[in-house]
Order: C-alpha cells, then structure tokens, then sequence
C-alpha cells in the first residue's frame, strides 16, 4: 500500500499523538514513561505593573527555563535572580533534578545565567538563526 506524506495541521495529528505517545514513550526510552507536562509561570510587580517574568516547562524530572524577561529600565536590580529562584522553589516540589535553558553561546543571556550559577552542558553549533546555542544547567536538589 503506497503511503502519501503531506503537511497536516495540529488538529489533525493531536488525536493520533495522544493516543500512541505511551508505547512511543516506552519504545523511545526503553522504559516505561508516563509523560505529564507543566507550565508555569511568575511575574515580578512593581505595584500592578509587571516588569519582569518567566515560564519554565516541567517534565521527566527537568525543568527548563523557556523564557526570562525583564524591562530594560529595571535589570540588574535582582528581579531576573529572584524570578529563576521562585523558578527553581517550583521544580524542586515536583522533584526535578536540574534546570535548563538555552540562549545564544556568548551573548549577555548565557553570562546572566552563568552568574546564577548556570554551568554550560553543551553548545550547538548553528543551531538557531544559525548562532552556536549554549545549553545551560543547574542541578537542584
């Protein structure tokens, strides 16, 4: 039987995924897997205005810094140090071994992270808009 490969949308995929992601799991990592994903994520306010925040994603007992933001007008006053320590205080409740993150080999980002106690784990060479990407961690526990 000739199979066609053609784009699809997420809609279209989303019930097969969930249905087979299980034994793809299991197949994957050689072992049982149950996958549960999380999200969460913190502000930093001054008043009612937000000038900082970040989401991290849990899963497989890793979290990982998806995003940090803080206002240009309000760096280097902690607010990025304190929103990755609330970050952390919420991975290790749900038992997670390490944070990551990913951002620019080199770059302001990477140095911020390392001075939060970030180490390199690896740099992906033309990874993202062709840049070389830093994968950083900090192991919790």
């Amino acid at each position: 039987m000739p199979v066609e490969i053609a784009r699809a949308r997420p809609d279209d995929v989303a019930e097969f995924f969930r249905v087979t992601a299980r034994e793809a799991l299991k197949t994957f990592y050689e072992f049982s897997v149950i996958w549960h994903e999380q999200i969460h994520d913190f502000a930093a306010r001054d008043g009612d205005t937000i000038v900082g925040a970040a989401t991290i994603r849990i899963a497989a007992s890793l979290a990982h810094v998806e995003r940090i933001v803080v206002l240009p007008e309000c760096r280097r006053n902690g607010i990025g140090r304190a929103l990755l320590r609330q970050a952390g205080d919420v991975a290790n409740y749900y038992n997670c071994h390490k944070m990551t993150t990913m951002v620019p080999h080199g770059g302001t980002a990477q140095r911020f992270f390392e001075a939060c106690e970030y180490k390199v784990e690896a740099v992906l060479a033309q990874h993202t808009f062709k840049l070389d990407m830093a994968v950083l961690r900090q192991f919790l526990l």
